[in-house]
Parts: C-alpha cells; structure tokens; sequence
C-alpha cells in the first residue's frame, strides 16, 4: 500500500510531496518555494518572509468570517539520520515511505513526519474548499531542528492572529501548553599536533554502533546510551591504561539528536594490541550488560585496522578532552520538584569533532527554569574550561510558561471530550518547541501544541501512527469551526 491511499487521503498526499523534497535543517530553500507555489495555486497569499519562513493567509469560509484569525504553525526542516548501510543522501534524494501494519515509516532513514505532518495538515486545510474555518493564517518555519532559527527570526507585527495551533507535538490525545528553554554550547580549542611515531606502533579506527539514539527531549529521560559517553568510557579505560594515543574522534550530528555512534582513530604498541583489543572487548560487554534492558539491539564495538595517520593529538591535550568528555554531565540533572514525572533540567552530549588541530564539542542543554539551565552552562563551562577550551553559549531561549487559565486551551479540552468521550492530557514537555519564542513575539497570542503519534523522531526508527493522524487532523478542523468570534 502506498501512503497516498491512506485516510484522510489529502493529508497524506501532501506529506508525500513533502517526502519528495530533500529538507535537512539547513537545506529548506526549495520546500519554501514549493510552499508558496502550493498557497498560491489554491487561492492563499503566500511570501517568505526575511527570516525565511513561508507564511500564508487565507480568509473565512462562507458562515465564518466573524470569528477571531488562528495561525497553524509547523516547521519546514528535518533531522537528517540514516542507518550505517543507507546509501540515501538527504541533500539530494526523496525519502522512501513504507506502510507497516498501523505505522509509516522510511526506509533506513528518519520519515520527516517530524514535523512533515504539521505541515501537511495546515496544507490540507489551505487546499479543502470544503474546510469550514475563519480567517487562517500559516506559519511554517525553517531551521528549527538546528536552532529555532526561523523563529527567532520572525519579526513582530508580521502575524495578525489571536490564537496559535502550533502542530509538532508527537502524542495524540495531549494538548501541549508549556515547554522547556535551551541553550547550545560549544566547547573549542585549537591545538597543534604531534608527527605520529610509525615505528612499533599501529592504528585502528574503534567505531561504536547499534545504539537507538532518538529525541535529546522527549526521550532524554529514557536512559538511552549516548554514543559520545560511551566512546569517552572506552577511550578512558584505554588512554588510563597507557595502552593507546588519541589521534581522532568524531561523534553525533546533530544537536537534539541523542548520537547513535561515532569513532576514534588510536595508535597503539605492536606489544599492546592484544591487550587493546581485550580491553575493547571489555568494554563492549560491560555496556551491553548495563543497557540490556533498554537498547534493543546489540551495542557494538568494532575495531579495524587503519593507515597510520600523519598527526597524532599530543598526550596531555588529548587526556585532557578524554577527561572533559568523561566529567561532562549528559542527560537528565533534576525533575520538576511539584512534578516529578517531568524532566526539567537536561542536557544532550551531542557533537563531538576532534581532528586537525581543532577539537570541538557541541551540548544542548534544556530546562524549563532560566536559573537552573543557567546552572548546568555554568556547570560545563567550568568542566570544559579546565580541559583549556573555549565555551561559546549561544541561541539561548526561555521556556514556554503555561497559561493556567486560557480560553483556548479550554475550548480545545471539551471538543476533544465531546468527539471521542475521553479527558484530553494537558501537559507541559521538555522538548523544544516553537511557541517558547513566539510567545514574546507576541504577548497577546493564546497557544496550543498538538499533533498526531510520532515514535522515535530524530532516529531512522522514526514512524508515524496512521490512525492517530485522522483523529488528529478531524480534530484541527473542529477546532477550526469554533474558534471564538472577534
């Protein structure tokens, strides 16, 4: 079955076009302009606006041109992640769907349903004639999975709604009112390398591989392993031992992408490799043994021999960032004290780039609380600042504040009661979203998050639920006919 056959068959058949534009975070140009060809062709005012953002406006519908303008609000860009044997290239080449049971997914790839779906409702209900709604402004923006750049780019005034459906929550049957801050930091320095010695010694290239990964928010509470952590363990246990000398690591590729894998290039004595390899192995089996009941495939270890490189990372400098990668806290710091089932303070070890004279290390820190995300900078500015880097704060965001007492909210809650006999979940994340820089922007808007169920988003595991879309796009268009009059 393809996916243009499924329910509601115009939300799907514009997420497939969207799967036919290559759009990693960085790369959104030409989404942008199908968007804006796509609003004009059926009757919408589209632009980019100077952020980059496609922007759309569309008046009411016979009947309904009394109530109030909500604005739809998605983002254009996705994570790019692909499994180790994936020849796909994401600046290039469509993404390849598949249907599997009650679940989309893509083939050794991320789906872009994050946040691909957002953007295929608001499309649908540009394109539906039939769609009962008043005014409707659209705001899709770029670059949000690398830094919310579109966003923080959007310039007040530009918007003229009272109420914002931001549509890039990933449960459906929860209604998103609050989110976390975050910060990105950088940790860099340059150093000047040592002429590798050739003679006794060998290379090898350790990789690590097999790990879930997945979103640095919503699933930093999981206890997943993050293969920068992991790799600093091994590297500690080799480098403590005196068995190895570091020449090269890279890790992660992507900032709220919990990192999968990664590798580092060793020279080690000809006398030492069988303890090398022995103590590799080691490690190998002491990780499967402590995240067995959580990775659900078999953490791997790989060593292979390699040309010896022509630069080696002097000793001190590269114990130093083994030690600065091994002492930095990864993952989550603190719970919300009147809510301890929600994380409110966490950080993801992303990137690690360390090769040529340069090394670098690049976290996302997130928390629903400016002093306690100010806490943990400072934490790993003094954790990497005693390895003699530099740390570079940068894209810093409050948190979205709930509002306890929103009309819209509210009226959302009782049409969910209303059409599916049940309580919807109202609820604050710990992921980002886009509402917690708006929301400044705009003082006066009322805003709400929703979205049909994404699992393991910012993963080639990615997939998305195909009865939850049709519950959820119904949803959006009951929403749409009761919105309060102006």
């Amino acid at each position: 079955m393809k996916i243009t056959e499924l329910r509601p068959a115009l939300v799907w058949q514009c997420f497939d076009s969207l799967t036919q534009i290559p759009r990693p975070s960085g790369h959104t140009e030409a989404v942008a302009d199908f968007l804006v060809d796509f609003g004009k062709r059926h009757g919408a005012e589209a632009w980019i606006d100077q952020g980059g953002n496609v922007i759309m406006t569309k008046g009411p519908t016979k009947g309904y041109e009394n109530l109030q303008t909500v604005i739809l609000q998605a983002h254009m860009d996705m994570v790019p992640q692909k499994t180790a044997d994936s020849t796909h290239d994401f600046a290039k080449d469509p993404i390849r769907t598949i249907v599997d049971g009650e679940w989309v997914r893509a083939d050794g790839t991320t789906l872009g349903a994050d946040d691909g779906m957002g953007i295929a409702f608001a499309m649908a209900v540009v394109a539906d004639e039939s769609v009962e709604h008043g005014p409707i402004e659209v705001l899709i923006t770029r670059d949000e999975e690398t830094g919310m750049f579109g966003a923080a780019a959007l310039r007040p005034g530009e918007l003229k709604g009272s109420y914002l459906l931001n549509i890039d929550s990933e449960t459906e049957g929860e209604i998103t009112v609050g989110c976390a801050g975050g910060m990105d930091i950088e940790a860099s320095m340059r150093y000047k390398g040592e002429k590798a010695d050739t003679e006794g010694t060998k290379a090898f290239r350790i990789s690590i591989s097999g790990l879930l990964g997945g979103h640095s928010g919503i699933e930093i509470n999981e206890g997943r392993a993050n293969a920068n952590k992991l790799m600093a363990r091994t590297l500690f246990a080799l480098a403590g031992t005196g068995l190895i000398r570091l020449c090269s690591w890279h890790g992660g590729n992507m900032r709220n992408a919990i990192p999968r894998n990664g590798d580092a290039t060793v020279l080690v004595d000809e006398d030492d490799v069988r303890k090398f390899n022995a103590m590799v192995r080691k490690c190998e089996r002491t990780f499967n043994d402590e995240y067995k009941d959580i990775e659900e495939d078999h953490i791997t270890l790989t060593v292979e021999p390699v040309t010896t490189p022509r630069m080696a990372i002097p000793e001190e400098i590269g114990m130093n960032l083994i030690n600065a990668v091994m002492a930095a806290h990864d993952g989550v710091l603190r719970y919300i004290p009147t809510i301890p089932s929600i994380v409110e303070t966490s950080v993801n070890l992303s990137i690690v780039n360390i090769e040529k004279g340069k090394a670098q290390v690049i976290m996302l820190a997130r928390s629903a609380t400016d002093s306690m995300k100010q806490f943990l900078c400072n934490e790993l500015v003094a954790c990497f600042s005693m390895a003699g880097m530099k740390v570079r704060l940068r894209g810093g965001y409050s948190g979205w504040q709930p509002n306890t007492s929103s009309p819209f909210v509210a009226m959302m809650a009782d049409i969910y009661k209303r059409m599916y006999g049940e309580e919807a979940k109202i609820l604050v994340v710990h992921a980002g979203l886009e509402c917690g820089i708006i929301g400044p922007k705009y003082p006066h808007l009322d805003m709400a998050s929703i979205g049909p169920t994404l699992r393991s988003p910012h993963t080639p595991n990615e997939r998305c639920h195909i009865p939850s879309v049709e519950k959820s796009y119904n949803y959006v268009l009951e929403v749409l006919k009761n919105i309060p009059h102006a």
